[in-house]
């Protein structure tokens, strides 16, 4: 009986301890009263926990053991998806080549420091639509929501991380019709006429598309993109990655040989995407690649796009028409930072409107050619929250930061920082595992 006591307060001691220490992480030292269900746990044993299991039985029936076995699987893997780090998958090609279609990541919240769920009450292992509901259901409740809080990390996002965060135009939503988002459908077809064709639903941050992106500008950074090249506070990027752009390359008439192409990496999809016509081809390409593909004898020319001057105010950051930018051709622009004080005119409005109204949740009205915020007319704002400037290294086939703007710091879900599987879905099994690219850390 001694024996047994000391390894009641061993026990206790150990989770107890570690209990205490993920409570001060938590920073909400009201959950120290879950110390009490601890000790009673491994000590006092008075309260019956696991209500579903007979109390007394040494040997349980085969469901319930299989139902004590579920229960502990979902409440363990939903604290370390909430808590620790949560598995992602690439599906779409806007970070290639550094991040392939069919890479599967590990995603750290530690890192920069684990949100608290805004909506805790969920279905677990699933983001905001239950399974084969065709986002249709909802998956969680609002019944219960909470404000933007975010644990200590061990790292702030620095300049070239691959960062997951939630969509931010992806708060509103037209079901069945959700790319573009409901914001640029707006700006094409009228905002009457999208909530009379479509089903229009709010999403709450935590519950929002996740997208994964590289953070090319941090608060207070300057971003500008001339002729493609992305200049950081007046310097060339330091690149991180294998950046891609689309070229035009012009052959004698001959076609590509396949084969040789996805020596060079191309996917098959692309090829076959680029065919523009007999002699013409537009493809994904790195400069290194661009430079090998400018060796072939069938090859004529090689040329990157550039947009030049083309306006591309309708679908372009921030959406007004006295900023006549495009996808190679942004900017100057600045990002936002928590505690600066900025001059607030009718001219840079359209930049920081967004974040004023809906980030930040204020009252903003102009009226008579003056600002007012929350009621109070103003010619300065101070900012609430950090932002951050999100570009895909696949730069002429992402929607990123240029099309929608800043990334607010309550949309960071993480840091993607392993690469643990990655399968090509355009072979076959066993050689559809590209097992050069399993557990690589992320660059």
């Amino acid at each position: 009986m001694k024996v047994s006591w000391k390894n009641r307060w061993i026990k206790f001691g150990i989770y107890g301890t570690l209990y205490i220490l993920w409570v001060i992480w938590n920073t909400n030292y009201w959950w120290l009263m879950g110390l009490l269900v601890v000790f009673d746990i491994y000590v006092t044993k008075k309260i019956h926990w696991a209500f579903w299991k007979k109390k007394g039985v040494k040997k349980q029936t085969a469901l319930i053991e299989w139902m004590d076995a579920i229960i502990f699987a979902v409440i363990a893997a939903s604290f370390i998806r909430t808590f620790f780090f949560e598995m992602y998958v690439i599906p779409s090609s806007s970070m290639e080549k550094s991040l392939l279609v069919g890479d599967y990541l590990l995603v750290s919240k530690c890192t920069y420091g684990p949100r608290k769920p805004n909506t805790p009450i969920a279905f677990p292992f699933v983001h905001h639509s239950m399974p084969l509901s065709n986002n249709m259901v909802k998956s969680f409740s609002e019944a219960w929501k909470r404000p933007y809080m975010r644990m200590k990390g061990y790292s702030s996002i620095k300049r070239n991380d691959a960062v997951v965060f939630n969509f931010p135009e992806g708060d509103t939503v037209c079901l069945g019709y959700e790319n573009p988002s409901y914001y640029q459908t707006c700006r094409d077809a009228g905002r009457e006429n999208v909530w009379k064709q479509y089903e229009v639903i709010y999403r709450p941050v935590d519950k929002r598309e996740n997208y994964i992106k590289r953070c090319v500008g941090i608060p207070g950074d300057s971003i500008q993109v001339i002729d493609g090249q992305l200049y950081i506070n007046g310097k060339p990027q330091v690149k991180k990655g294998e950046i891609q752009y689309q070229y035009e390359i012009f052959t004698d008439g001959s076609t590509f040989n396949p084969m040789a192409l996805e020596r060079l990496g191309i996917s098959h999809d692309d090829f076959q995407r680029g065919y523009i016509q007999q002699g013409v081809y537009v493809l994904p390409l790195t400069e290194k690649v661009a430079k090998q593909i400018k060796t072939f004898k069938i090859v004529t020319k090689v040329v990157r796009r550039n947009k030049g001057t083309t306006d591309g105010s309708n679908y372009i950051f921030p959406h007004d028409s006295r900023y006549k930018w495009n996808e190679d051709n942004f900017g100057p622009i600045w990002i936002p930072e928590k505690g600066a004080t900025i001059d607030l005119d009718l001219e840079n409005l359209p930049f920081y409107k967004r974040i004023i109204s809906l980030y930040e949740r204020n009252e903003l009205e102009v009226k008579y050619n003056a600002i007012y915020i929350n009621g109070q007319k103003t010619d300065s704002y101070k900012f609430k929250m950090d932002y951050y400037w999100m570009m895909g290294d696949n730069r002429h086939n992402s929607q990123d930061s240029r099309f929608w703007g800043y990334v607010p710091e309550d949309h960071i879900g993480g840091k993607a920082s392993y690469i643990w599987l990655s399968l090509d879905k355009e072979l076959r099994f066993p050689k559809k595992i590209r097992l050069k690219r399993m557990f690589r850390s992320v660059h």
